[in-house]
């Protein structure tokens, strides 16, 4: 706090979509409640136990999370089996592959949450520890990836739900689809914890359902086992003479990457950090186990089940629909309708997952948009959290590419897997890299340096073994558009970043030029009169754009009239910052600190100054409030805001830079309160 005598703070209300409603039209209250109805209504940042209530638990996080590998069970061993239908001898070695793979993986991405603990995934290990653009390749990837996760897992269920229905009903399933995807942005919307908790029992009835599945598969067929195992080194020994080792490995291969959809939920728990319980980091390695044994027992399980049960492909049915049909009509279930309800159990629950596994890419896909963000590469508005910290700009942009992927394929599975299968691994090749270079680099300083990097050493070879092939099989079967867009992805990135930097240097020269003004006088020790004219300045941390507003209202425009001055700035929360109850005290610590330091600088200037402050997760609606209420205190006052005006103006100007003084000057004077907004020349 500064030497001078400042007014209490201010006491905002932080439901503003509930507050002062008798002033809406009947349009904009209907909207109001609409939307209070679907997304709920805003949280209080002054709850102390705010992140407790909003962060995951391990189990939530499971299902939050690893509902997305879990659900793939669904039509990765499908699609796997699918290529090896002449070849059933391999069947065994892609379990065990991807078995394999699923716990290389979970390890290596427990060591990843070690050293992120504040979470990031692929992106932040590879910008920290690779470089800026190699981050930048990792969060393209992810980004793409996790737009056709939320679509694969959405066409996948469609598929599931609509085996139980007539050939005839087919032609209902996009349209089924295309409203999943809708429900699900909208429950995003309300929040990450209330959206997980609202699907968790489809979850439970999933496990439990599939678990019945596998065990009455085995149980029942058990005396195929043998055969099973006895027919690998035949098959091989046949194959080798008749078509040769390449042939082999590449069908190998192909059926292996077939299933890359079950890895990508690893990935989602280092990404997604932020938003599991303290202690975030043991949260993480006990999410990680729940979701690399219920993978593996899942993916392993129903993939062997097709074998030693000898299912076959049906038309119009998916093939867990077919494994299911064929073990609840026999045995201890027999015919009937317990049978017939449990295959109709089952199904039903594998279709609500797989909708479910869109989740992982609602969570985690936004947050790695709002990463990217907060570095620049993304418009700064993907960083910005609602009301109910959900990241809204990237939540409904995930929906609608998704929308869109799912028209532009008809909500072909195979096609879907083949395009995004190819980024998990370029996302898993450079994590794996960049742990293999940090502990190669550190191997001076850490004795045990090589008990940890030869499991990431492993994991490079074998996900980049496996990006090479996929790649050169896949390309002309859909891969190629999966490069383009990402490629796409990249070059945006590329050209927001130049943008950004380009601003933050010409920005830069005004700090440099404002910043270092002395007045070089003792700061007036007078008080505020509320009756005399009062400047209302709108400031965003300690700048030279706030010095800049400062010299233009008191020595520029309106030499001599104004007698007093108030800073107001809000403190945003976004997604960088969300990170538990001590941040948001570190953020309201730096803002305050900041303001501190206008007031006196206003003083040294003779000009009586106080501030308000107040957090939020956007400015114009605290703001809002706030300039109402010191209007009251100072009836005669005007509010002042600056925008960047630029020597040459182009249309994604408005897109790159929040348009927060000219939203709140129509706010502001609708309520009768005048606002002025001062230029501030960005030259080219």
């Amino acid at each position: 706090m500064s030497q001078f005598e400042l007014p209490d703070k201010l006491d905002p209300t932080h439901h503003p979509d509930l507050q002062d409603d008798q002033d809406l039209s009947w349009n904009a209250k209907l909207w109001t409640r609409l939307r209070h109805f679907l997304i709920g209504g805003a949280k209080d940042l002054d709850d102390s136990g705010l992140f407790h209530k909003v962060a995951l638990i391990p189990v939530l996080a499971w299902v939050g999370m690893g509902a997305d590998g879990l659900s793939s069970s669904a039509y990765g061993p499908e699609e796997s089996y699918k290529v090896l239908v002449d070849h059933l001898y391999l069947v065994p070695l892609v379990v065990l592959a991807s078995m394999l793979t699923i716990f290389i993986i979970s390890v290596a991405y427990s060591r990843v949450i070690e050293h992120f603990p504040n979470g990031g995934g692929g992106y932040v290990v590879a910008s920290h520890l690779l470089g800026p653009h190699a981050g930048l390749v990792s969060g393209s990837a992810l980004t793409v990836d996790y737009i056709l996760t939320i679509t694969v897992s959405v066409a996948a269920g469609g598929d599931a739900l609509f085996s139980l229905f007539p050939p005839g009903m087919q032609h209902w399933k996009l349209g089924m689809e295309m409203f999943s995807l809708v429900f699900l942005t909208v429950m995003n919307l309300r929040g990450v914890r209330e959206s997980v908790i609202a699907v968790a029992p489809i979850f439970v009835v999933f496990v439990i359902t599939h678990i019945i599945l596998i065990g009455a598969a085995f149980g029942m067929h058990y005396d195929q086992v043998p055969s099973v195992a006895a027919a690998v080194p035949v098959g091989l020994h046949q194959d080798l003479g008749a078509i040769g080792f390449f042939a082999i490995l590449m069908l190998f291969l192909r059926a292996y990457s077939m299933g890359a959809g079950t890895y990508t939920g690893i990935e989602a728990v280092s990404n997604g950090l932020a938003i599991l319980r303290a202690p975030q980091v043991q949260t993480g390695k006990v999410t990680m186990r729940y979701m690399a044994i219920s993978l593996a027992v899942a993916a392993g399980g129903l993939f062997l089940a097709y074998l030693i049960v000898g299912v076959h492909h049906i038309e119009g049915q998916t093939m867990n629909a077919v494994l299911a049909g064929t073990v609840f009509h026999q045995g201890i279930f027999g015919q009937g309708w317990f049978s017939d309800g449990l295959i109709w159990l089952t199904l039903a629950s594998e279709a609500g997952l797989l909708v479910i596994a869109a989740q992982t890419g609602f969570i985690d896909g936004p947050r790695v948009m709002s990463n990217m963000a907060i570095d620049g590469w993304f418009p700064k508005r993907f960083a910005g959290l609602s009301e109910r910290f959900t990241m809204q700009n990237g939540v409904m942009l995930f929906g609608v590419a998704s929308m869109a992927a799912l028209l532009y394929t008809r909500g072909n599975v195979e096609t879907l897997v083949v395009m995004y299968s190819i980024n998990v691994f370029i996302t898993f090749s450079l994590t794996e890299l960049s742990m293999s270079r940090h502990y190669w680099l550190e191997r001076h300083e850490n004795p045990g340096w090589f008990s940890k990097i030869y499991i990431h050493l492993i994991g490079l070879t074998l996900c980049s073994s496996i990006l090479v092939v996929m790649i050169w099989q896949k390309f002309l079967a859909g891969g190629w558009l999966t490069v383009v867009a990402t490629g796409l992805v990249i070059g945006l990135c590329l050209m927001t970043r130049r943008y950004y930097v380009g601003v933050k240097a010409r920005l830069k020269r005004l700090d440099d030029q404002l910043l270092i003004v002395d007045v070089g006088q003792e700061p007036t020790q007078a008080p505020q009169d509320p009756h005399q004219p009062t400047a209302i300045i709108l400031v965003d941390g300690y700048n030279g754009v706030g010095i800049h507003s400062l010299f233009s209202i008191f020595q520029v425009f309106f030499p001599g009239h104004f007698k007093n001055a108030v800073f107001v700035q809000i403190g945003v929360v976004d997604s960088g910052n969300f990170k538990g109850h001590d941040a948001i005290e570190h953020l309201e610590h730096d803002v305050r600190q900041s303001l501190e330091r206008y007031v006196l600088f206003a003083r040294r200037m003779g000009i009586p100054a106080s501030y308000e402050m107040a957090m939020g997760t956007e400015v114009v609606a605290p703001a809002a409030r706030m300039c109402s209420q010191l209007v009251k205190r100072y009836p005669v006052s005007v509010v002042f805001g600056s925008k960047f005006v630029f020597q040459k103006e182009r249309w994604y100007q408005r897109w790159m830079h929040s348009q927060t003084s000219v939203n709140l000057q129509g706010r502001l004077q609708w309520e009768g309160i005048p606002m002025a907004i001062l230029p501030v020349r960005v030259f080219e």
